[in-house]
């Protein structure tokens, strides 16, 4: 994970949410309400650190690591994933999906583009 958008937030395996936050320019309230979690989720130590947690922060990662390259910033790329519309999904953005549930329909969706396919 060393190519990650995250990887100062990385600490024995975890992403920290509160090291992404500040590379991202935001509050731990606003990552958690962009996850789709309470601020509880991101702020107790003992929740960081569980799988759920873990899982939608690595979505994130992950998401904004596919936009990186076309955004050109970290802080590029996240505008995107929060308000760039997506055709395919009824003009959802990213993060709506992403608290869906959706973040594997995200990764294909940006997939299918990288690889030359429609929105």
């Amino acid at each position: 994970m060393s190519d990650s958008i995250f990887s100062d937030a990385l600490v024995d395996g975890d992403v920290i949410p509160q090291t992404v936050a500040e590379l991202l320019h935001i509050t731990l309230s606003e990552l958690a309400a962009t996850l789709g979690l309470t601020r509880e989720a991101v702020a107790n130590s003992d929740r960081v650190r569980s799988a759920p947690v873990q899982a939608r922060l690595r979505e994130l990662e992950d998401i904004l690591n596919h936009i990186l390259p076309w955004a050109g910033s970290p802080h590029a790329a996240y505008a995107w994933y929060r308000s760039q519309r997506l055709p395919s999904f009824g003009g959802a953005p990213a993060e709506q999906l992403v608290r869906d549930g959706r973040a594997d329909d995200v990764r294909h969706y940006l997939e299918r583009l990288a690889e030359g396919g429609f929105a």
